[in-house]
This record gives C-alpha cells, sequence and structure tokens, in this order.
C-alpha cells in the first residue's frame, strides 16, 4: 500500500532586481513586502531570523549583490 497522497507546498524563489550595485538588507525586506515597516526589518535582522547566502545575518545595513539570496520565513529572494 501506498502512503496517503500528503503533498509539502514548496515554495519558490523570487527574482529582484537590483538598480545600482547594492541593496541594504533593511531596504530588501521592505521592498519586497516581507516586513511592514523598517522598525519590523530591524527587529527580525537583529533576533537573526534572516539568512543570507545560507548564514544568519545579524547585520541591519548589509549591502547585498547580485547573486546573494536572502531568505525569511521560508521564502527566499535571488538577488539580480
Amino acid at each position: 500500500m501506498g502512503r496517503a497522497g500528503v503533498r509539502k507546498k514548496q515554495k519558490t524563489m523570487e527574482i529582484f532586481t537590483i538598480k545600482g550595485e547594492y541593496i541594504q538588507l533593511n531596504q530588501l525586506l521592505k521592498a519586497l513586502f516581507w516586513v511592514g515597516s523598517g522598525g519590523e526589518a530591524m527587529v527580525q535582522i537583529s533576533e537573526g531570523n534572516v539568512l543570507v547566502n545560507q548564514s544568519v545575518c545579524t547585520v541591519k545595513r548589509k549591502k547585498l549583490q547580485i547573486g546573494d539570496i536572502v531568505t525569511l520565513n521560508g521564502n527566499s529572494v535571488l538577488l539580480q
């Protein structure tokens, strides 16, 4: 007998195109509407909830560049 049809919903990776050389981490979270305010972005980052390239990042204004991957609450984005 096979298992019941239980499927996990897989999240897809978003693509975000940056203008210029970099975008700051807190600005990216706001631009993606992953947080409601700059204050919420700072809290999420300082509490270690944000991953940059699969590592916890607590640098609020980290300069992100093309090729970086940012993850928060199971959502991921690739910067282009």
